[in-house]
């Protein structure tokens, strides 16, 4: 079993922090520790004068964990905007060396931890550093969270063969519908059809689901959908047993 999981996505909004938290829930379920951090959140919201990471704090409540929200979201900006862009709106610089130090904390506590990073592959966290990056610092598999729409397999093969063409190891590809309740006929046939072009497995393909907008609705979704993730799991061979 790896000792932690990178998730990222094709896109930004494909679903990547319910993915996260939903294995979270699952791996809590199991009976495993499992330590979380969103390295970077852009979009924050400001409530009574301090700044908050709502993506971070589901991932905490998802994983039961008690870590400080500091540790686990070092880097917390208002513009929601690639995290280079929204740290130099605010004149800021994000230091890796930072997010490193904090990863090491947090996994020494943990017997798994799981990253979730922000947009793709290739979006930049400081001018020469980019996602894919991070995950290779922190010696990291991935997990690739795609949508089922139109236009999917070739976003998803682009950043499936650009991480294994930058040496990056990829567990496989999660598949979120989080637009409709009636699926197309192309969303349906999709995940099959990647799985045609690609070796790298398809790990689940998770229905729309409603009311996870937020509070306990949000969590509770979550927690279910972590079980759309069990088979595609055990396919790998992780064990869930503590």
């Amino acid at each position: 079993m790896p000792h932690g999981i990178f998730v990222t996505g094709t896109d930004t909004g494909v679903g990547k922090t319910l993915v996260a938290a939903g294995l979270a829930a699952l791996f809590r379920e199991k009976g495993l520790s499992v330590g979380v951090m969103k390295p970077v959140q852009t979009g924050c919201l400001t409530r009574h004068g301090v700044r908050t990471a709502p993506d971070a704090r589901l991932l905490l409540q998802a994983s039961g964990a008690d870590d400080p929200i500091d540790r686990v979201c070092p880097y917390r900006f208002l513009l929601p905007a690639a995290p280079w862009v929204a740290a130099e709106h605010e004149s800021a610089r994000i230091d890796i060396g930072r997010i490193e130090i904090n990863y090491k904390r947090l996994s020494s506590r943990h017997r798994i931890m799981l990253v979730e990073g922000a947009g793709g592959l290739l979006t930049p966290i400081t001018s020469d550093t980019a996602m894919l990056e991070l995950a290779r610092r922190l010696n990291l598999p991935l997990i690739i969270v795609a949508t089922t729409r139109l236009g999917t397999l070739n976003h998803t093969l682009l950043t499936v063969r650009w991480a294994q063409r930058e040496g990056a190891s990829v567990l496989g590809v999660i598949f979120n519908r989080p637009f409709r309740m009636s699926p197309t006929q192309v969303e349906k046939i999709n995940p099959a059809t990647f799985s045609r072009l690609s070796s790298i497995p398809v790990l689940g393909t998770i229905p729309f689901m409603k009311n996870l907008k937020n509070g306990k609705r949000r969590l509770d979704g979550v927690r279910r959908l972590g079980h759309y993730l069990n088979e595609g799991l055990d396919h790998l061979g992780i064990k869930l047993d503590p």
